[in-house]
């Protein structure tokens, strides 16, 4: 049980005990004490002056229901609607559907009674407690829950009746509790009102949200056993409390109540007359908007665009929204304020309310009804027209849409047919405009949908009234006017295209056919200009009559070039023709070729001036070879005389220089005569060098007439005389050898022999090889051991001390000779040393300086290593390495 239904129970229980106390009863719990119906009936019979059914008085369920229903239908049979209240719920304790069933008896028995003015009754008693609190200060009754909450409207409406109980200005605002006291005790003790409200309850109970706040206080309730606060009063009990003030009061003061129906007949009145006037004055205005509006909404004129139709639209709507709701509620109010002041007039019993003629209520509603057709056919018209502008729209939105596409892809094409700039172009570029061109003219053709569309979209709002189809229909001819003309500057286009790639062709092939033919002429006039100019060496008289003769075949040639070179140059002065004919820029360029005619011209004359000077050439060198044959037959003639006798006296020096003839005094008489008789044949030489200085002069290389040259007779006549030098200066040295060393002549011949043989080349001078194999011949004996390796090499090293690996004669001679004659050797002059010091390993310096000659001593003694061998003693020399040294036999 919430707070409400806490402060209800209590007060309804109260009023119920006011009522039953008179039948000497009463209740103490409201949704008990009324489930077997007894008590209820005896309530309604108290309340209601009239006896009900009789109850039944049994004790079981149904006998409860019964004497409920019995209760229920009484209270029904009373005019009262009990809405979803059933005895069940009455017998079954149920508090709510109790309290419910109990505010309604209070509301049919305690204050539908109550009238005020014609008022309902919760309004009469509300008035009532207006008018009767209205001279008090603080006092503002408005609703049946706040403003009774602080208790000054309770103990004014005492003080209004009887002024004696309270003493109303000593009662203040701020004290709630106590003026609610107040009243309550008085109301209970003078005016036999019973306590139904608890002060406290009143002052701290707000009106709560029926459902959230419940929950809410219902845990305060039970958490403090206390009562929530939920502030605002049951609005039924306080109307059933007061009403209680009004039974009380109701009879005093008849005075009062007379005043109050005069001036209630004359209030009457006066509203009556304000109504009227008022009626009066909204119907002549609501006529009169009628008649200025309805002009507007039969105008069905428009500048035929969309946008004006929708502007009208625009005014029908805020006419509909803001200015049409305001009469609406006007002609509401006009009929209330007319049906209400019938109905006054009526109940006053005054006559009927008759308007101005034409401001009958008929009027208004036939006024209101045309100005509703008129409304509705505006807004069908204006829907119809908006449809048929938002197609037209659309159609010159499709229009626009699809002309501008169009003009952007015609843009630039009259200036593009019209363009020139074929013939700026080489054939293939030509050719790649040709296809281009073949392209825009199917482009062009796959365009021809879209300027029909475009004609037909323009015939269609031309057909439908289109407000700008002027401007339309002049795009449309512009877009047509422009098609045709590219129509016609494409074809033109075409042939003139055509024309000028036959003309291009044309040149093409006699620029091709230049490039073929001059490729290959060019290239002879090249070799032949070089081998005009050619710088020729010719050393015969064959290989310059040779040149000659290709030379005058090359001249017999020279027409079949002449007609060749015409050929080719009438094909370039045909382009020539053809490029100055029809001004084509950039004609004259050879693609195929970088060759013009002017360098074929030019090498053309270059090659007819240099024939001439190649005959001159060719002649002149021709003279020059002949002297050249004279000059080889002369020095042929001479040479083949000097070379033989050079050879001849070489063979006979060589032969002298074997020594295999005479003794060595007959050797050098004969060298000695051949060296006088090369001197006197040096005439002969000196006479060869001359011819051979012309030779050179002539830059003669070659001499078919003999195999001898200058070179080699002059290498041939200086060897002769180097080889007999060299013989005279050997047999010199071999006769001071034989009478120094004591040789014989036929060791010196058997040496020679020996020597000769072994030089296979002739060459004068052996191998280490060739050298060792003489040794053998000769019984020297060299062992094939390392030892005989040893003994070898120090052999070459006396013969070849300079490592040449060569061994002359005279070396080998020197060494035969000392090794056949009785020679100073090593061993012997160790053998001298030996003596001089006493037989010591050693000697020493002051011994040395006393048997030989000082020069001698001292050479000895800067040349002798100290000794290094046992019992050695302070500047003691070693002559054993010093005597060996000089013989070659050691390192030192």
């Amino acid at each position: 049980m919430n707070v409400e239904q806490y402060i209800e129970r209590e007060t309804f229980t109260a009023w119920c005990n006011s009522h039953l106390r008179k039948a000497g009863t009463a209740i103490d719990n409201i949704d008990e004490d009324f489930r077997n119906g007894l008590k209820l009936m005896l309530l309604l019979e108290v309340i209601s002056g009239e006896t009900l059914p009789k109850p039944d008085r049994g004790k079981m369920r149904f006998h409860k229901i019964a004497n409920v229903n019995k209760a229920l239908d009484f209270i029904a049979s009373k005019g009262v609607k009990l809405v979803s209240i059933g005895a069940e719920e009455i017998v079954d304790g149920n508090l709510k559907m109790t309290l419910g069933m109990i505010w309604t008896i209070i509301l049919r028995f305690a204050i539908q009674d109550i009238s005020v003015e014609e008022m309902t009754a919760k309004e009469g008693l509300l008035l009532w407690c207006q008018r009767k609190t209205a001279p008090y200060k603080n006092v503002n009754v408005q609703n049946f829950h706040l403003s009774f909450k602080d208790g000054l409207a309770f103990c004014a409406l005492i003080h209004r009746h009887r002024p004696d109980l309270i003493d109303y200005n000593k009662l203040s605002k701020d004290n709630p509790l106590q003026n609610l006291n107040t009243a309550f005790d008085v109301a209970e003790k003078y005016l036999d009102i019973p306590r139904m409200l608890d002060p406290e309850d009143l002052i701290n109970t707000p009106k709560p949200d029926e459902r959230a706040i419940m929950t809410y206080v219902s845990c305060y309730y039970h958490a403090f056993q206390d009562v929530t606060n939920t502030a605002m009063p049951d609005e039924r009990v306080i109307m059933t409390y007061v009403s209680s003030y009004y039974h009380c009061f109701s009879g005093a003061q008849k005075a009062e109540t007379a005043a109050n129906r005069i001036c209630k007949v004359l209030k009457v009145n006066q509203d009556n007359e304000r109504l009227m006037e008022e009626y009066e004055r909204l119907a002549s205005d609501l006529l009169e908007w009628i008649k200025r509006t309805m002009p507007w909404l039969k105008n069905r004129q428009t500048d035929n665009s969309l946008s004006g139709v929708q502007k009208k639209l625009e005014e029908y709507r805020t006419y509909r929204r803001k200015h049409k709701p305001p009469r609406v509620e006007q002609k509401a109010k006009l009929e209330t304020n007319f049906n209400t002041l019938q109905t006054k007039l009526r109940l006053s019993n005054r006559p009927a309310y008759m308007p101005t003629e034409g401001k009958l209520i008929s009027d208004i509603s036939n006024a209101w009804k045309g100005l509703e057709t008129s409304e509705k056919s505006f807004e069908e018209w204006l829907l119809s027209e908006m449809m048929r502008l938002e197609r037209l729209e659309h159609l010159a939105q499709k229009f626009k849409h699809k002309a501008d596409i169009h003009e952007d892809w015609t843009r630039g094409k009259e200036e593009m047919l019209q363009s020139s700039d074929y013939r700026q172009c080489k054939l293939n570029e030509l050719k790649a405009l040709k296809k281009k061109h073949e392209a825009f003219e199917s482009d062009l053709a796959a365009h021809q949908d879209r300027v029909e569309q475009i004609a037909a979209i323009a015939q269609e709002l031309n057909a439908l009234e289109y407000h700008d189809s002027v401007s339309v229909n002049t795009r449309c001819q512009r877009i047509c006017d422009q098609w045709d003309r590219l129509g016609s500057l494409t074809g033109r286009r075409r042939q003139a295209l055509n024309e000028a790639e036959k003309i291009l062709e044309k040149i093409d092939i006699l620029h091709l056919e230049f490039a073929k033919r001059a490729a290959p002429f060019n290239n002879w006039l090249d070799g032949t200009r070089e081998d005009l100019v050619d710088m020729f060496i010719v050393h015969t008289m064959e290989e310059i009559q040779g040149l000659i003769d290709a030379h005058n075949q090359f001249k017999a040639t020279l027409g079949e070039a002449d007609k060749e070179y015409n050929s080719i140059v009438s094909l370039v002065n045909e382009v020539e023709t053809t490029v100055q004919k029809h001004q084509i820029p950039g004609g004259l360029a050879n693609p195929y070729t970088t060759l013009t005619a002017s360098d074929m011209t030019k090498k053309w004359t270059e090659v007819k001036h240099l024939v001439p000077q190649r005959d001159t050439t060719l002649q002149t060198e021709l003279r020059k070879q002949q002297n050249n044959e004279m000059l080889r037959r002369q020095f042929a003639e001479k040479a083949n005389q000097v070379g033989p006798w050079i050879e001849r006296q070489m063979d006979a020096v060589t032969a002298i220089g074997m020594g295999l003839q005479g003794s060595l005094e007959d050797q050098m008489h004969r060298l000695q005569e051949y060296e006088q008789a090369v001197y006197a044949y040096k005439p002969h030489i000196e006479e060869l060098e001359k011819i051979h200085q012309a030779i050179q002069e002539g830059m003669i290389f070659e001499n078919r007439y003999t195999h001898y040259t200058m070179e080699t007779l002059r290498v041939g006549w200086e060897q002769l005389l180097t080889s007999i030098n060299r013989n005279i200066n050997e047999v010199e040295n071999q006769i001071l050898t034989r009478d120094s060393k004591g040789i014989t002549q036929e060791q010196l011949n058997e040496f020679r022999a020996s020597f000769n043989h072994f030089d296979k080349n002739r060459t004068g001078r052996l191998t280490p090889e060739e050298l060792k194999s003489c040794l053998v011949s000769l019984g020297y004996s060299i062992g094939k051991d390392r030892q005989g390796e040893i003994d070898f090499q120090r052999i070459l090293a006396v013969v070849d001390p300079n490592s040449t690996g060569y061994v002359h004669f005279d070396a080998f001679l020197d060494f035969m000779t000392r090794e056949t004659t009785d020679t100073d050797t090593a061993e012997q002059v160790i053998d001298s040393f030996r003596i001089l010091a006493g037989d010591k390993p050693y000697i020493l310096p002051n011994e040395l300086r006393r048997e030989l000659p000082p020069d001698q001593a001292e050479y000895c003694i800067h040349r002798m290593p100290p000794f290094k061998g046992p019992n050695g003693v302070p500047g003691a020399l070693d002559y054993m390495s010093f005597s060996t040294a000089l013989y070659g036999e050691s390192d030192l």
